[in-house]
């Protein structure tokens, strides 16, 4: 049972076609293809350290972020200040929760330290409701093909080999996540992958994901 569960880990994570939804052909020639996770830690750090180099703070935590929560592209962008920060109190919430825009369900995720440590430089530069706000007039949330350009500049910056793209943040975070041991149940749940035509149940409350391979990335504060 074990081996078939491990299987559909890797077959997500390394031959999982995207499809976002897109709003013209030239967009969909860009998302529909092949993306693949960053196997290297270094090189996961590598990616976010070139935009924090130049002082792009909302890139930087683009893609601490897109890593540390595992939250699709679109539910990333769509995230405000106040799924973060709890005005009342003056300080970052340890957990957020969404509703997916993919399936309509509520997802409870921790925040641990590196990514509220993102968001805590970004914050200083806040303007308008959205994290990851446009540089336009209009203060709305980038787009995913924004983002894409975003990661694109940094992977070809670093030379990072391979196809990478907005969900490759996904699906680094479940490779990082299976290297370190953590249960493909787990990860499953996480995704929210189907297996056999179910899925898989667990001890363990997915809301705590992010606590469990935190650890894992050191990522760089300059």
């Amino acid at each position: 049972m074990w081996y078939n569960v491990c299987v559909e880990i890797k077959r997500y994570i390394f031959q999982f076609r995207v499809y976002d939804t897109v709003h013209t052909k030239k967009e969909e020639d860009i998302f529909m293809s092949m993306t693949e996770p960053i196997r290297n830690k270094n090189q996961v750090k590598e990616l976010a350290g070139y935009w924090l180099k130049r002082g792009q703070l909302r890139n930087y935590a683009l893609i601490v972020l897109g890593v540390c929560t595992a939250l699709r592209i679109g539910d990333l962008l769509r995230l405000e200040w106040e799924d973060v920060y709890d005005g009342n109190c003056g300080d970052f919430r340890t957990h957020i929760t969404i509703t997916e825009k993919k399936t309509g369900k509520q997802k409870t995720i921790a925040l641990h330290k590196q990514a509220v440590n993102a968001l805590r430089l970004l914050y200083q530069q806040k303007r308008g409701a959205y994290i990851f706000v446009s540089n336009r007039r209009d203060e709305r949330a980038i787009s995913r093909v924004q983002a894409w350009r975003i990661i694109r500049a940094a992977a070809d910056a670093i030379s990072l080999a391979g196809r990478i793209a907005c969900h490759s943040l996904r699906k680094t975070f479940g490779y990082i996540a299976w290297k370190s041991g953590v249960h493909p149940s787990l990860i499953m749940d996480i995704f929210r992958t189907v297996g056999d035509g179910t899925i898989l149940s667990h001890a363990f409350s997915s809301s705590c994901y992010t606590l469990i391979i935190h650890i894992e990335i050191a990522w760089s504060q300059g």
